[in-house]
């Protein structure tokens, strides 16, 4: 082995040592989890996995909610921390949807990002203020066709799944709803609650509560059809949008280049929570189902879920602003 080739297996070598002594260390102090606004369906989401990860990793896990920004704010606050572990973000569309809606973003989804995993997986809920004189998906359609342009819908931050079920949905049923913007999925819902708006497409988790306690009026669901996260509530496709499907991911993500052996420790840790019944549970009351799998596996749905909804975008004409 000549001199050059020498070095080089050592120094590899020992990067690889330190990068494991460096997982195995890890974590020594509390570990910040960036979230979007409070109130949302990825808030619930953070705030149901935070306490399990806390346990098994022997550190405090804090949720730091970091609204505005359609997200952008969440994830540049994170770019904007070393990288080594201690500042994560959970979050869902906004972080690979912004790129394709937003001008002068600053961040590449798969460079500057790496996933840990994924957390978990929803659908979308249409629902409507209870005063509205409409009780299923065609009544509405037929609504807003006779009265073009005089209904609104709640649109939360710009790339989020709600935003872009809205836009699809109106596509699709080919009618003319307003886009009212609001900061965040919380704020939006408010809203719709208040009769401020007519009507919004967020996640379950988020709409479902409100529905229980008959503040909305559930219309359909965003899956082909009908799922176990909403009993008794049809799919909008089987309801006046035949073909009308739409299906969130949520995941973990730290900063590029923090090391590998700390991605894996905290995918280990993902995984086993997602694993608990406890946590599956709340989970799944709330709406939303519960993912895990490899870093590659998540890396590889967000790379699909650019692509789908890139063409998407595309077909609905909706241009960066």
């Amino acid at each position: 082995m000549n001199r050059v080739l020498k070095r080089y297996v050592i120094v590899s070598a020992l990067l690889l040592t330190g990068s494991a002594a460096f997982g195995q260390s890890y974590p020594s102090k509390p570990i910040r989890m960036v979230a979007p606004t409070a109130g949302g369906g990825i808030d619930f989401v953070a705030r149901v996995i935070a306490p399990a990860l806390t346990a098994n990793l022997g550190q405090q896990v804090v949720i730091d909610n970091r609204g505005g920004g359609g997200g952008v704010i969440a994830v540049e606050t994170v770019l904007g921390s070393k990288a080594d572990g201690y500042t994560l973000l959970i979050y869902g569309p906004p972080v690979w949807i912004n790129p394709l809606l937003k001008k002068n973003i600053s961040y590449s989804p798969l460079k500057d990002l790496i996933p840990v995993g994924l957390v978990t997986r929803t659908a979308n809920l249409l629902v409507v203020h209870p005063s509205l004189p409409v009780k299923n998906v065609q009544e509405l359609i037929d609504l807003a066709k006779a009265r073009p342009g005089e209904l609104n819908d709640a649109g939360s931050d710009t790339g989020s799944s709600a935003h872009l079920a809205a836009e699809l949905f109106k596509s699709m049923a080919g009618v003319s709803i307003v886009r009212v913007p609001y900061r965040g999925v919380g704020a939006g819902i408010g809203g719709l609650v208040s009769g401020e708006v007519q009507m919004m497409i967020p996640v379950i988790s988020a709409a479902m509560p409100h529905v229980k306690l008959g503040r909305l009026r559930a219309l359909g669901v965003s899956t082909l059809e009908p799922t176990d996260l909403a009993p008794g509530i049809p799919a909008i496709a089987s309801s006046g949008v035949p073909g009308y499907a739409v299906e969130g991911k949520n995941a973990i993500f730290a900063a590029a280049g923090t090391p590998a052996a700390v991605i894996d420790r905290l995918n280990q840790e993902l995984n086993r929570v997602l694993q608990n019944s406890e946590v599956r549970g709340k989970l799944l009351r709330g709406g939303t189902e519960p993912s895990g799998g490899s870093p590659q596996t998540a890396a590889q749905a967000i790379k699909e879920e650019m692509e789908k909804w890139a063409k998407v975008i595309k077909e609905l004409g909706m241009k960066p602003q």
